[in-house]
């Protein structure tokens, strides 16, 4: 487990791809519970560890998520992630470059529980709902493309089903019609960077998590500095 901030009240750890954040009917050790043992074997903690799950990330996807070590931090944040008081950007690589170098995307999204899929649609749809993100292309490579993605909504696997619908679907992704999977069951999306007023300090919060050790996302990620490098020195 790879702790990138922590203090009194919150917590933020990289989750690996793979683990699941809260318990589910897998049986699955969550992520949720390591950090709970973390923070009792860590700082010598008797008795039980209080720690607040208040946003999880897919199971296959890897990143940062942020717990609450207090009951003031969980309400607080949990009130912020409803007003749309915490700034998330996600990174993903997908197998086709999208049509546009940036774009605003909006669908309507219907999940089905069944298979534990969502759908999306250009025109409204009884259940569904507006879902809508902003993508920008950071890296172009011989056959994978490196995308930032800023959810403006958060349903479910909304980034995955709505990249999907435009033709790129992100790399390792069989259930949104990616090719092949990927060798550790990942899906190549992360969520990159997090940034937020800090619930009871009150000071600015703003991290961001490594890109997986893995060839290409080295790759892709170095190229995307260059571009931006290149970019800021335009006059």
């Amino acid at each position: 487990m790879e702790v990138i901030y922590e203090d009194n009240h919150i917590i933020v750890v990289n989750k690996a791809p793979g683990e699941i954040v809260q318990g589910d009917k897998t049986g699955d050790t969550p992520l949720s519970e390591t950090v709970k043992q973390w923070i009792k074997e860590t700082h010598a903690k008797p008795g039980n560890v209080f720690l607040g799950v208040v946003h999880r990330l897919d199971r296959p996807v890897g990143g940062l998520v942020v717990f609450a070590k207090t009951s003031k931090a969980l309400s607080r944040l949990n009130e912020m992630f409803r007003n749309g008081d915490v700034h998330k950007t996600y990174w993903a690589i997908t197998r086709n470059q999208p049509p546009k170098d940036s774009d605003l995307l909006s669908h309507y999204i219907t999940t089905v529980e069944r298979n534990n899929k969502s759908y999306a649609s250009l025109s409204p749809k009884s259940g569904a709902k507006e879902s809508k993100l902003r993508y920008r292309l950071l890296a172009k490579g011989e056959r994978f493309n490196l995308v930032e993605v800023e959810l403006l909504t958060g349903r479910k696997h909304q980034i995955r089903v709505q990249m999907s619908a435009i033709g790129c679907p992100i790399r390792g992704d069989l259930k949104y019609g990616d090719k092949r999977s990927n060798p550790d069951g990942s899906i190549s999306l992360i969520a990159r960077h997090i940034k937020f007023i800090h619930p009871v300090s009150g000071k600015e919060i703003d991290l961001t998590a490594p890109v997986p050790a893995e060839r290409l996302w080295q790759e892709l990620e170095a190229a995307a500095e260059i571009k931006t490098v290149n970019s800021n020195n335009i006059e």
